[in-house]
């Protein structure tokens, strides 16, 4: 007894001590980072998107603002990533932590602004007709748009940064950033990024007066216009705002998971869906009318049923348990579909899990892809279980037709 109790206590402890060290476990790339006041935090570009094209660019596909030296240093990526269409890059940008800095010029000499050709004022344009939104990332954390519903004046938010806007025709690109980064501290040494929003501006170029590398613009600047027909001065410019927030780490990702999308139309969902419903309803009924008739025929006439010649839905019967013509190519469709099943899924219960979380960017696709893979052993047997179930003798042969479909 004395031995047990001894072998009980140290199993306690041990479990005890495993607790503690599991409380402190971080996912790795998911840990939180930690700021000290006036260190520099690197904010890189992922890339531009269209709610229109769906095609997305790279952030230097534009004659942006490069980093110094021209040194442009890309992130490694994951297979989701790349998939995605993301190019994550350095920019131009210079933030401290918890340090405000007004408005300043991201590059170039401040006297003497950008040109750009007709060539790329046109590229330019042509994305900002196209709606392309831009986006940047500090500390993993993508930013946000603000803004509010006309109808409920509740703040909603959108990805990215709007790249531009036309009026009257005439296309304007945002060449002014407000960066609004919010940070949260314990001990007032340690600081955590738990915010990110972009204001956007448009500034002429004849509206700016520059102190050095520091600037100055009227409250209601001329807009930047892009000139098509000729080359376009451009200087770019931001300034950061830096906010003390009560968000900790854990919940930064709320209000980006609370993101409603504007452009959801919910009557011509609800229309589909009524409609579905409507003509499965009318199917329904005469699939039902049709199997009452045929089966009080068939009661009817019990007496010549050997004579009576088969109709109606006796005509099915014989056909249920057929082999079908091409047993191989049916037996190969079932598989794929189970093949898909199982990794849609397994990747929804991941998810439900919390475990592909949105800081790991392209876990998610990366996580299906792999499934649909290892899901190809399990639909090989399936399809060849099937296949001698339809009394096929080449089980091989189907079992590997399912990974050409």
């Amino acid at each position: 007894m004395q031995n047990r109790s001894i072998v009980s206590s140290c199993v306690l402890i041990l479990t005890l001590n495993l607790i503690e060290r599991v409380a402190g476990f971080y996912v790795p790339g998911v840990a939180p980072v930690e700021f000290s006041k006036g260190q520099v935090i690197e904010v890189k570009a992922v890339k531009m998107t269209s709610t229109h094209t769906q095609l997305p660019y790279e952030y230097y596909s534009l004659p942006f603002c490069r980093p110094k030296n021209n040194t442009i240093v890309y992130k490694s990526e994951n297979l989701g990533e790349v998939l995605r269409g993301d190019r994550i890059v350095s920019t131009a940008y210079e933030v401290k932590m918890a340090t405000a800095q007004s408005c300043k010029v991201l590059c170039h000499d401040p006297y003497k602004p950008m040109l750009w050709s007709e060539e790329e004022s046109k590229l330019v344009a042509s994305r900002i007709q196209h709606h392309y939104y831009v986006h940047l990332i500090v500390d993993n954390l993508p930013c946000a748009t603000r803004f509010e519903m006309l109808d409920t004046n509740q703040p909603q938010y959108e990805h990215g940064y709007r790249l531009g806007f036309i009026e009257d025709g005439t296309p304007y690109i945002n060449n002014h950033l407000k960066l609004i980064l919010k940070y949260h501290t314990e001990d007032g040494i340690n600081f955590r990024v738990v915010g990110f929003e972009v204001v956007t501006k448009s500034i002429a170029f004849s509206d700016l007066t520059f102190d050095g590398n520091s600037c100055t613009f009227p409250e209601k600047p001329k807009k930047q216009e892009i000139n098509l027909q000729d080359n376009t001065e451009i200087l770019f410019t931001y300034e950061v705002l830096w906010e003390a927030s009560d968000i900790r780490w854990a919940s930064r990702w709320d209000t980006y998971l609370a993101m409603s999308d504007a452009q959801i139309h919910w009557f011509s969902i609800i229309n589909s869906v009524v409609v579905i419903f409507f003509l499965s309803g009318i199917l329904t009924m005469i699939i039902i009318r049709t199997l009452r008739r045929d089966i009080a025929r068939y009661n009817k006439d019990e007496d010549m049923e050997d004579t009576m010649e088969e109709t109606g839905w006796k005509l099915v019967h014989g056909d249920v348990f057929r082999p079908p013509l091409h047993p191989k190519l049916f037996a190969a469709v079932v598989g794929t579909g189970i093949q898909l099943f199982f990794m849609t899924f397994i990747t929804i219960f991941f998810a439900m899990l919390g475990m592909l979380s949105p800081a790991s960017r392209g876990a998610l696709m990366t996580v299906a892809i792999f499934l649909f893979v290892f899901m190809g052993l399990f639909a090989g047997y399936f399809s060849g279980r099937m296949y001698r179930t339809l009394r096929g003798n080449q089980w091989k042969k189907s079992a590997f037709l399912v990974s050409l479909y």
